[in-house]
């Protein structure tokens, strides 16, 4: 992004941690702030936990690192001015390597002298707490434990999270120093003979930490109906062994490389921990320091489960210090806007509400008692509908042959590779339907990406992708500007309803209010219906997953 722009809402954050300090601006501007998009972002991968250990012993910041951080933070003050970050929207925090560095003052002092910015340090509270927050804003919800990993300690709370509301324990994190590279320093000094003991004193200390979080009634009664607690994992070390997991992921290649809203149940989780990790570095997203460090982090992962039995889903997110820091500081208003929705309300049509109605009246809804068939309530949710209807134009101006190319790697590499808070499932079926809605048509290259995302959705809720998508098109071709004229929503209706004279059929009726030339498009929309339902379009074939589908036109007289 070009730099001579309006910095007005940029936000400028370096974040000085164990293991690398990062440089981010972000672009904080009502309209997509939900969503965080950065600006610029940079790493300098200088790690103050080492520079402060020769071999087990622990001394100063050396002169030659303190040049290095000077140096660094004197590029990025550079960067500010020309991006035009006002000076009181610029912060400089710092956490456990400065906060316990022998030399941390004199070290703070010549920042500040150098740049003119102060370093705000954050207690170890503070930092958990804060951590935390960034979590919250990796996702549309949050209802477990919360864990970040650092270079030199790990933060765990609980969280509950929804629409805007955040709670996590009145006591805020419970912090212990099982860092990565610590915890890799101590396995190195233990020994392998060492190793039991250890694993049990980090398991005890969770166990510990459990009690005195105080965890809600509430949060152990759900996770006793969902087989367990979720498990949030933040912070550089946990996101590598996302990446791992990923690569080893039963959808192969795995569609969306991009760790937050990343998942996987425990079952597919415990067996990696046995792994030998000889050659971790060969994955993507692995440095040559994390992979050091991967039999660390698998190690403290062992002993979690150990002291936590009961995990069902394991979430990973991107969010952490940076992230919290921004998410605290917006308004309750944007921190309960759904992430789908603010990151593509920037596209959306001017008719929107009226289309978005007609939209939503194109598919049947959930009986009572659900049933089998019933459209997954992660599509069919008002979210994603919306998040359709802003991008239902969104690759007009595209040559028609990539269309759907485009619209399908739009939720990854395209318009929302930027959006911060989207889960994969969510990312996977706004690409499916986006794709459908202009015709699915794809070439070999983009087959594989097609089929692997519809692996990670799975056939139900990729054929009902598929049915939404055929609506989204129907509504796109009638009306291809985005508007609707006065009159046109009491006019044009649609309507869904199950057949209940034989299961697994959706009918469809589309009525285009005898407006002149809505005819033929009204026409092409009901044929389109009419072939989502045709068993060989089904998702793996005629004996795959499908409903049939009966479509029709239907006429009332002119209003």
């Amino acid at each position: 992004m070009s730099a001579q722009t309006n910095g007005e809402h940029y936000q400028a954050l370096v974040d000085i941690g164990s293991n690398g300090i990062r440089f981010s601006i972000s672009d904080l501007s009502p309209s997509r702030a939900r969503v965080m998009p950065t600006v610029y972002q940079d790493r300098w991968g200088i790690s103050l936990y080492d520079a402060q250990y020769d071999s087990t012993k622990k001394v100063p910041i050396p002169d030659t690192v303190i040049s290095d951080v000077v140096a660094a933070l004197l590029k990025f003050k550079r960067t500010c001015e020309e991006f035009r970050v006002p000076s009181f929207r610029i912060r400089v925090l710092a956490t456990e390597a400065t906060r316990t560095a022998l030399n941390s003052e004199n070290f703070r002092q010549q920042i500040e002298k150098a740049t003119g910015w102060k370093v705000e340090m954050l207690a170890k509270e503070e930092e958990g707490r804060i951590g935390a927050m960034g979590v919250a804003s990796s996702f549309e919800s949050v209802k477990g434990l919360v864990m970040d990993l650092g270079g030199g300690s790990i933060q765990m709370t609980w969280m509950i999270s929804k629409d805007g509301q955040v709670k996590i324990s009145p006591k805020g994190a419970v912090s212990y120093p099982y860092g990565a590279a610590a915890l890799k320093m101590r396995l190195e000094e233990v020994g392998t003979a060492g190793h039991d003991t250890l694993r049990d004193e980090i398991s005890a200390n969770f166990k510990q930490a459990l009690q005195e979080l105080d965890i809600p009634q509430t949060l152990l009664e759900d996770a006793a109906k969902d087989d367990g607690l979720s498990l949030y994992l933040s912070g550089g070390g946990f996101r590598g062994f996302g990446y791992i997991l990923m690569s080893l992921h039963s959808v192969a290649p795995y569609p969306i490389p991009i760790i937050n809203g990343f998942r996987v149940p425990k079952s597919s989780f415990l067996p990696v921990l046995e792994s030998d990790f000889s050659d971790p570095e060969s994955i993507f997203r692995i440095s040559a320091r994390r992979a050091s460090q991967v039999p660390a982090i698998a190690f403290l992962i062992k002993a979690l489960t150990q002291a936590i039995p009961s995990i069902s889903y394991i979430y990973f997110a991107q969010g952490g210090i940076r992230e919290g820091l921004m998410f605290s500081s917006l308004s309750p208003y944007i921190q309960s806007q759904h992430p789908l929705v603010a990151a593509t309300q920037s596209y959306a049509p001017s008719s929107t509400p009226a289309l978005f109605r007609l939209f939503r009246d194109s598919i049947p809804r959930p009986r009572k008692p659900a049933t089998s068939t019933d459209p997954p309530s992660v599509i069919s949710s008002p979210a994603l509908l919306t998040s359709v209807i802003h991008l239902l134009y969104a690759h007009s101006s595209f040559p028609k042959d990539i269309r759907a190319a485009a619209a399908l790697r739009s939720t990854t590499t395209g318009l929302l590779g930027d959006a911060h808070g989207l889960s994969h499932i969510h990312r996977a079926l706004l690409a499916l339907v986006l794709c459908e809605r202009w015709g699915s048509e794809l070439s070999a290259t983009d087959e594989q990406f097609f089929h692997t995302l519809q692996g990670l959705a799975g056939p139900k809720a990729s054929w009902w992708a598929k049915y939404i998508g055929r609506a989204a098109a129907g509504i796109g071709d009638m009306f291809p500007s985005g508007v609707m004229r006065d009159g046109d929503e009491r006019r044009v209706k649609t309507d869904a309803w199950w057949l209940d004279v034989e299961p697994g059929r959706v009918a469809f009726a589309l009525d285009s209010g005898r407006i002149e030339g809505m005819e033929r498009p009204a026409i092409k929309w009901r044929d389109e219906m009419n072939k989502v339902g045709k068993r060989k379009v089904w998702i793996g074939g005629r004996e795959g997953w499908g409903l049939k589908v009966e479509a029709r036109l239907e006429s009332r007289p002119p209003y």
